[in-house]
């Protein structure tokens, strides 16, 4: 019998280290005015695109809110040369798909095709922003089906939560504080007229800007625009103002009645600094570490010590001007109390200790030691550079953004999320039964409880 021996070879090692930056973009400016970003990136023979458009909501005629958001999803609903239906097929036969939203900072009109077929692409977003048809029948049809979507929404306690805590912090009269897409009742006022007044008004090519991200060797990518977005036309108004966003963060808990809910949907939050503000990146780093993942502290106390919850975030999300801080999660409705007792604790306890040079060493790697894997598609790329835009930030921001946070000190992220996450600051909105969950609550000295239906 031969015996056979087995060779064990080395385990392979680690390559050299890489260094990474984001990609930073070429800026140029067709004749019409429309603002042009691009970033070429080898292989990547999916090109994703996205226009801007400033066409804010702040913007929205009072009493139509959700006007910019019919109006955007109308975009692709025909133009003066081809209907829905036509418009539709011509997408599908460059292998090319668009879809357009509205928020806060503007209405953006994202389009992902082959390079091989740009132009065709390209020409056919221009078409939907030099002469979009808006048929009255199919903003009718948007209407109704927005009008469905806000069943849902306010069914859902999460969306529910959300629309309380805008309502909350915000001053009515400011445009925040109403839901992105519209009320029931605004929604139900807007019509084929209202929606062509908007976009009369406000979308035109000397405000708005295109970002092209994908493998363009071999594209003519000058002329192609030339022949597409180029040939828009429109006035030469001034980009909107940004109005300073203020918010009233006296801590407060409401309550959002839900009989017989077997979970609270809890959201606290405030307005905070955005990201022209230099703490920015400390306080990216420590909201990372107060409830960015599993391993942060929210989650450590709240879902594995106590078990309370499936899971529990903290985050730090820009708005048009200013940013919301803001804590979420949902746990059972017998243990909204111990649970909201605990969050505090938890906030107290950082002020208290600050945070770990191991927590601080862990949210860098996650939130820049990732970064080359969450760039990886042209489209990644693409969104952040229109975020960047939108939030009328420099080009170069991305690229120091993650230098500045791969250099945030302990103590600073400490600062920063003690600062932004102060319990004496935060607004607490509770989506459950408030029969079940009132008493527990107000005997923790959070601040006036308010029950609203």
């Amino acid at each position: 019998m031969t015996q056979t021996t087995m060779v064990f070879h080395p385990r392979p090692g680690a390559g050299p280290e890489k260094s990474w930056t984001f990609p930073a973009p070429e800026r140029s400016r067709l004749a019409n005015g429309l603002s042009v970003l691009h970033v070429h990136r080898p292989g990547q023979r999916v090109v994703a695109v996205e226009l801007l458009l400033d066409a804010p909501l702040d913007a929205e005629p009072e009493g139509i809110d959700g006007v910019a958001t019919i109006m955007a999803r109308a975009l692709s609903e025909g133009t003066d040369t081809m209907d829905a239906e036509t418009f539709a097929a011509e997408l599908e036969r460059c292998g090319a798909t668009m879809d357009a939203g509205a928020d806060h900072a503007g209405v953006q009109v994202a389009l992902d095709v082959p390079a091989s077929r740009l132009e065709r692409a390209l020409g056919l977003m221009a078409d939907a922003v030099r002469a979009p048809a808006f048929p009255a029948d199919e903003v009718d049809r948007l209407v109704r089906q927005r009008l469905d979507e806000i069943v849902h929404e306010l069914a859902s306690p999460a969306r529910r939560a959300a629309i309380a805590l805008y309502g909350e912090l915000f001053d009515a009269s400011a445009r925040i504080s109403r839901p992105r897409a519209g009320t029931a009742e605004s929604v139900a006022r807007v019509d084929r007229a209202a929606v062509a007044d908007f976009f009369a008004a406000h979308v035109r090519p000397a405000t708005a800007t295109v970002v092209v991200v994908g493998d363009l060797d071999g594209v003519d990518l000058d002329g192609i625009l030339d022949r597409t977005l180029g040939k828009w036309t429109g006035s030469d108004a001034p980009p909107t103002e940004v109005t300073p966003a203020r918010a009233d963060d006296a801590a407060r808990v409401v309550i959002v009645h839900r009989t017989g809910s077997v979970q609270t949907q809890v959201l606290a939050g405030r307005l905070g600094p955005d990201r022209h503000d230099a703490v920015w990146p400390s306080l990216s780093i420590g909201t990372y570490c107060l409830g960015g993942t599993l391993t942060s502290r929210l989650d450590r106390v709240l879902r594995e010590e106590k078990g309370y919850t499936y899971g529990i975030r903290a985050l730090n999300q820009s708005l048009r001007s200013g940013a919301l801080l803001a804590i979420t999660g949902s746990v059972e409705t017998d243990v909204t109390g111990p649970a909201l007792a605990d969050m505090v604790a938890v906030l107290r306890t950082l002020a208290a200790e600050g945070l770990t040079d191991d927590e601080r060493d862990a949210a860098v790697q996650n939130l820049v030691g990732v970064a080359p894997l969450k760039y990886q598609t042209s489209r990644s790329v693409a969104d952040s550079l229109a975020d960047v835009v939108a939030q009328r930030l420099p080009d170069d921001y991305l690229p120091g953004l993650y230098a500045r946070l791969g250099a945030v000190a302990t103590a600073d992220a400490s600062d920063a999320a003690v600062a932004g996450f102060d319990p004496e600051h935060l607004v607490i909105v509770l989506v459950g039964d408030a029969a079940q969950i009132r008493e527990p609550v107000e005997a923790l000295g959070l601040g006036p409880v308010t029950v609203v239906e």
